[in-house]
């Protein structure tokens, strides 16, 4: 049998005679941790402004550094929205942007209904941090699908039909 190169090495078990100048570091299967690939700038902080909608919900937001407080129509975000996947939703942004606890938020949501106004104030918080510093914070959320608006709504109903498309029993006799 022919003589193991250093990768199977490795795989079988550590040789004894190991030194790390035998194998490159390209060969290593370990990846980088989140966020070390490219040397990212750090975020800017500052005032920012951003508007944000879905369904029927509209979202003004503004963000000003601080500490991660969130003010939502005068309360505090888990007040607003006790369901923790809504709160997730709202602080996508942040996260991954990797500012948490570095802006405080100020939003007055109006019209539409819990969902709806989670959506509109995630877009609304994407386009504040996005007019903050756009060739930094822009390009990460537009990847994340942070910028696009949802232009889904609710379907009209129509006459003849019960509801938009639901039509009444069919009777033969």
């Amino acid at each position: 049998m022919a003589e193991p190169t250093g990768i199977e090495t490795l795989v079988e078990g550590e040789p004894e005679d190991y030194s790390p100048e035998e194998f490159p570091s390209e060969y290593t299967t370990e990846s980088a941790p989140a966020g070390e690939g490219a040397a990212r700038k750090p975020v800017t902080t500052g005032n920012s402004y951003g508007t944000g909608r879905r369904k029927e919900a509209i979202a003004r937001v503004r963000i000003v550094p601080g500490t991660g407080k969130w003010t939502i129509n005068g309360r505090s975000l888990e007040n607003y929205f006790p369901n923790k996947v809504h709160q997730q939703l709202v602080n996508e942004p942040f996260v991954v942007l990797g500012a948490e606890d570095a802006f405080d938020v100020i939003a007055r949501i109006d019209g539409g209904g819990v969902t709806g106004q989670a959506g509109a104030l995630r877009m609304g918080l994407s386009r504040a941090l996005a007019i903050l510093d756009a060739e930094v914070n822009r390009p990460p959320l537009k990847k994340a699908g942070f910028l696009t608006r949802d232009a889904r709504a609710t379907e009209r109903k129509k006459y003849g039909l019960k509801k938009a498309r639901k039509a009444p029993q069919y009777s033969k006799r």
